[in-house]
């Protein structure tokens, strides 16, 4: 026992030393000036009172840990082009918050602002109009109308019409009713007493779209009359459909308004949509809500829309989303992923279509779609490789009328492209060099872009399309900028080994992979690296900033982000040529990418650490095991380590099927697997090698995550701790698969960043 003289004890945190929490000290002060830099996620272009000139809205968001969410702000800005052709943004002098504010879109002419707050438990969904300098219009839509508006960015979709009254929306619909139980057994729904003598029953249950998705209902679309504030639920609509993305269609004279949607059929069962383009999907046409005209008293003069059906017009494609009109309402544009519908790979490469709009509006199923861009199975080097992941604007147009402007994956680039929407050319418009860049918003034949890199957070971009000249304006970021002025970084090519005469031509070329490190080498030795895996497998590490990375590279680690085969941005045929070989393709190209920077001279052998999420785990954990003297350390988030334990806990059981079978697997694919399936499963996941494992190892689960569950990485971790090898678990009960809440990603990188300090420091 102490003597009663003694000081207090400092208590540590469990498994903490001291020079461990030195450590955690000084790296959480680094990590939190990168977290604290602000991310530029949207932006909107209005005409300026004076007419000289445009004002620009940005939608900006920022990591608020305390609170454990994020902060969105609106910045404004007034642009103007001076005599000299450079351009001169006037900024606001401080952000405004958006305090509460689920998700806020302007009216096409900027007049209005329509600002959605969704509810918390049972409460009113409330919808705000601000005009110019005040709140004009609340209104509050009670959950007997529906649930919460969906604002994730799939099926969200809030669309204003032509005349600015009508604001399209998808919501969750009404919750259903559920039975009531006294203590005399169960009470007539008809029963209108209320008396804390029942309860609720549970009534049946209802799948949902997987992972982000659960507790969520099934999307519906609805319409708002911003004059009366009455919501209405569209009506036409198969109860079976999950809709979003919804658009205006071109208003016709003398006809009720039509809108265009995006619906996604369930079938026996509602599989995994974030992140999964294989879902089949469909455009469909329908009637808009009556409502009555408040401007003549009188209600719209054409027949009801009672019993009109929607009507799909993508009958002949498997894919069809992100529908676009364009200006003068004779095309309406949508991407599609039939590539990845047909092959059951969940992301692959997109293409570009085009139906033509009747004058009169009326549309039947057997509209001709026109392909504008087609898949790209194998482009020639620095050639157009092909549509991934592109992201759309509301309004992407060119005066001309049929060039789009849309953000597109090439490479291990973000580029952006202009597309002839007539012609089919296609030309890369943003700058040649390594960066990513994403369009914001146009300012007419002008764009508004933001363009990172690794090593450069990201900034403004202003760029004249006509000459290819681009002037970038100021933007200030604190002093973050200066923590990376001492690294650089290049996309290398590596090429693959052990080629066969049966690959295709796409899958023989070199793989690239991102290689970022300090200016200054070191005279005594190379800084260690860390070898960063992206998921998916079809995602793509991009040559644009994160802090997450940043930070590690500023911690002294050089970094090899590696595009393995399979990766979106090369083609479709490197691809698909990974469906069937995960765990082995992948594997090599990662082994053959960290032998190519150590041949160059670029690192050392001894002093290699990896890092991946979810596929990227899948990797890591097949690393250690399959070349267990390769790695000092790891760290996975969520790793999909043992897929015949996965797939009947998962919500995308699909995925294990295609990426260990092909694409055969979706014939495969059953709810019930056989002895077969499990054994082959087994055979290519990374818990078949963990006898051979010794590399310590982190582990950073989240508990709610649908996607790779929670056992499969906790599984590995006790195979590895009854090995003996080291090993560190945080599991974080409230994050799902991405682990994505402010606090939660906070610790996480810190405890990367320390335990591989610990054994590479």
């Amino acid at each position: 026992m102490g003597s009663s003289k003694d000081g207090p004890v400092k208590e540590m945190p469990l498994g903490v030393d001291a020079t461990t929490e030195e450590e955690y000290a000084s790296q959480s002060r680094l990590l939190q000036d990168f977290t604290s830099i602000s991310s530029i996620d949207k932006a909107w272009i209005f005409k300026s009172d004076s007419g000289i000139g445009s004002q620009a809205m940005f939608s900006i968001s920022q990591p608020n840990l305390l609170a454990n969410k994020r902060k969105k702000f609106i910045l404004s800005s007034h642009i103007s082009r001076e005599s000299n052709n450079s351009v001169n943004f006037q900024w606001s002098p401080f952000p405004v918050e958006m305090t509460g504010v689920s998700v806020f879109v302007p009216s096409p002419s900027g007049a209005k602002l329509f600002v959605v707050r969704n509810p918390e438990n049972e409460s009113p969904c409330q919808f705000e109009i601000w005009g110019q300098g005040q709140l004009e219009k609340e209104f509050h839509i009670p959950q007997s109308v529906h649930g919460s508006v969906y604002a994730d960015g799939w099926f969200q979709g809030i669309s204003w019409n032509a005349d600015e009254t009508l604001v399209a929306y998808v919501a969750e619909e009404p919750a259903p009713s559920k039975p009531t139980f006294t203590g005399q057994g169960y009470k007539k729904s008809s029963s209108t007493d209320k008396d804390f003598g029942n309860w609720k029953g549970q009534g049946d249950w209802k799948e949902e779209w997987g992972e982000t998705y659960a507790g969520k209902r099934q999307p519906a679309l609805f319409v708002i009359n911003i004059n009366s504030g009455e919501a209405q639920a569209v009506k036409g609509i198969e109860k079976s459909l999950s809709v979003g993305q919804v658009v205006w269609a071109p208003p016709v004279k003398g006809s009720h308004q039509s809108l265009v949607f995006v619906g996604w059929s369930e079938g026996i069962r509602k599989l995994g949509i974030k992140y999964c383009f294989n879902r089949p999907c469909a455009l469909y046409v329908v009637k808009a809500p009556n409502f009555e005209s408040e401007a003549n008293g009188s209600e719209l003069k054409a027949s009801s829309t009672e019993d009109l059906p929607a009507v799909k017009l993508t009958q002949s494609i498997s894919s069809a989303f992100y529908p676009r009109f364009c200006p003068d309402g004779k095309f309406l544009l949508f991407l599609s992923a039939r590539s990845s519908v047909d092959s059951g790979a969940h992301s692959a490469t997109d293409s570009l279509h085009r139906i033509d709009w009747p004058v009169d509006g009326v549309l039947s199923s057997s509209a001709k779609i026109v392909d504008v861009i087609p898949v790209v199975m194998c482009a020639e080097d620095g050639c157009f490789p092909g549509l991934y992941w592109s992201s759309i604007l509301s309004n992407p147009w060119l005066s001309d009328g049929c060039t789009m402007i849309i953000s597109s994956i090439w490479g291990s680039c973000q580029v952006i492209l202009s597309v002839n929407v007539l012609s089919g050319e296609v030309s890369r418009i943003s700058s040649a060099d390594s960066n990513s860049w994403d369009v914001l918003t146009l300012d007419g034949d002008n764009i508004i872009a933001v363009s990172s890199s690794p090593v450069d957070v990201p900034h403004i971009n202003y760029g004249y399309l006509v000459d290819k000249e681009s002037t970038s304006t100021a933007w200030s970021w604190l002093n973050v900028k200066s923590l990376l002025s001492s690294l650089q970084f290049s996309i290398l090519k590596v090429p693959v080994r052990d080629v066969s005469g049966s690959v295709t031509k796409g899958a023989a070329k070199p793989i690239e992979a991102i290689f970022v490190s300090s200016k200054t080498k070191r005279n005594d030795s190379f800084d260690p690296l860390i070898v960063i895996l992206h998921g998916g497998p079809h995602s793509v590490s991009l040559s644009s900033y994160s802090k997450s990375l940043a930070f590690l590279s500023s911690i002294g680690f050089s970094l090899l982000l590696v595009n393995y085969r399979g990766s979106l941005g090369f083609g479709e045929e490197a691809l698909q040529s990974l469906l069937g070989k995960i765990g082995s393709q992948d594997v090599d190209d990662v082994l053959v990418a960290i032998d190519h920077v150590i041949d160059k001279g670029l690192a050392s052998a001894s002093k290699i650490a990896v890092l991946g999420g979810s596929h990227g785990g899948f990797l890591t954990t097949h690393l250690i095991g399959q070349a267990p003297d390769k790695f000092v350390v790891a760290a996975v988030r969520n790793p999909a380590c043992n897929l015949a334990l996965m797939i009947g806990t998962t919500d995308i059981p699909d995925w294990c099927y295609v990426e260990a079978y092909g694409s055969e697997g979706r014939n495969n694919y059953t709810e019930a697997p056989s002895a077969e399936h499990l054994t082959l499963l087994h055979s290519k996941s990374p818990i078949s090698h963990v006898s051979k494992v010794k590399t310590p190892t982190l582990f950073l689960l989240g508990a709610q995550d649908l996607r790779v569950p929670v056992s499969t990485g906790l599984q590995y971790a006790r195979a590895l701790k009854e090995k003996g090898v080291p090993v560190k678990v945080i599991v974080f009960p409230q994050d799902t698969h991405g682990i994505e809440r402010p606090q939660s990603d906070f610790e996480s990188f810190l405890n990367i960043g320390v335990w591989f300090k610990k054994y590479l420091p």
